[in-house]
């Protein structure tokens, strides 16, 4: 869950479609000063973080 500042840094771009719009949030907000944030999707954890040359990793 993201706390209230990373929160206020998604914003609303383009809309896809009439009813949906993407949301973009700064990789250093979602992966805090740590470089990593651990993600819950349908009942899995992952890890998502950042390596030392700068890309993301997503593992489970």
């Amino acid at each position: 869950m993201l706390n209230t500042t990373a929160a206020q840094h998604i914003k609303d771009t383009t809309p896809l479609s009439p009813s949906r719009a993407k949301r973009q949030i700064d990789s250093k907000t979602l992966l805090g000063e740590e470089g990593w944030v651990l993600i819950e999707h349908k009942g899995q954890h992952y890890l998502l973080r950042q390596t030392q040359s700068g890309k993301l990793i997503l593992t489970k």
